[in-house]
């Protein structure tokens, strides 16, 4: 059986979708509509883990209807609620063959602490080494990098013991990822962590946002908010010798907000390119149609009608 772990040998050929939380399931869903299109559009079989969440069946029904109505072939749930059932070779074979695994929101520690290291991870990971596109929302975001952030408190200032490290899938190495970033103030953990951890690049998404990584180092921001990255290979902390909850010392960090459209290299920590993104079908048609009307309201100005009128005579003839 093939090491599920990835290694410099095989480089990674999946792409991973880590969403901010709170993903728009009405309406825009742009995020979610990216996704299923990742994963094969009208052939995506994908995978529901709602381990982390302590919603009962409604999680899984929420995400098989959003996930059909975007054209999904098939949504197949599959939930360890215990250590003991992660480990179990039959359920994790049900990820043997689908396109994408997506692991939704709720306790963190408790979807660490069920999953890494377990016959399930490795299925996840072993899905992701073959292309699938591997995603989470919230908690299911976290999990995706090698270190995740357990639990925390929000604050714009950095300061010591902010937050709490477990383990992760390591999917993507050498990154940490916070979540609801912009949303619930949680610049202050992340900087915390880069504090004490320079080597880590801090990756904050936003709500109804994506970080997509394709090839392992290609990011790609999703959606209606941000991905704040930051960078502190030359940082000057004094995270060694704070004590309790002070304040930390931060200098010389390099601070990346990469709106929908950014691509951003992981490894050379630079922007590759920004373009604006195209509006997605339902907002263009909108648009439009707004454009349709001004200009229909400025014709019938030109000709010293009143539009209310002019609508009203049209209802009339509609009727007759």
């Amino acid at each position: 059986m093939p090491d599920p772990h990835p290694s410099a040998a095989a480089p990674p050929l999946g792409t991973l979708y880590a969403i901010g939380g709170a993903e728009a399931k009405l309406r825009r869903r742009s995020v979610l509509r990216s996704f299923v299109a990742a994963a094969g559009g009208s052939e995506a079989r994908i995978a529901v883990v709602p381990t982390a969440s302590s919603l009962g069946p409604e999680v899984i029904e929420v995400y098989q209807a959003v996930f059909t109505s975007l054209g999904a072939a098939e949504v197949v749930p599959v939930r360890p609620q215990s250590r003991a059932e992660a480990q179990d070779a039959g359920l994790a074979a049900q990820l043997a063959d689908v396109d994408a695994v997506f692991m939704t929101g709720g306790n963190q520690l408790k979807l660490s602490s069920f999953i890494t290291g377990t016959t399930f991870g490795d299925a996840i990971i072993a899905a992701y080494r073959r292309g699938a596109v591997v995603g989470g929302t919230s908690a299911g975001a976290s999990i995706l990098a090698e270190h995740m952030i357990a639990f925390g408190v929000g604050g714009s200032t950095p300061r010591q013991r902010m937050s709490q490290l477990s383990v992760g899938l390591g999917l993507i190495g050498g990154v940490v990822i916070d979540q609801h970033f912009e949303q619930r103030n949680r610049y202050g953990r992340l900087l915390s962590l880069v504090a004490q951890s320079p080597s880590l690049l801090g990756m904050g998404v936003d709500e109804d946002t994506a970080a997509v990584v394709r090839g392992g180092s290609q990011l790609e921001v999703v959606g209606r908010g941000a991905v704040t990255v930051v960078d502190g290979r030359s940082l000057v902390s004094n995270a060694f010798s704070a004590q309790r909850t002070a304040p930390l010392l931060m200098s010389g960090a390099v601070l990346h907000v990469l709106p929908a459209g950014s691509v951003f290299d992981l490894e050379t920590r630079t922007l590759v390119a920004h373009a604006e993104p195209v509006a997605d079908a339902e907002i263009a048609e909108t648009r439009a149609a707004e454009a349709d009307l001004r200009k229909l309201a400025l014709d019938i100005a030109a000709e010293g009608v009143s539009p209310t009128n002019y609508a009203r005579h049209l209802r009339r003839g509609r009727r007759g």
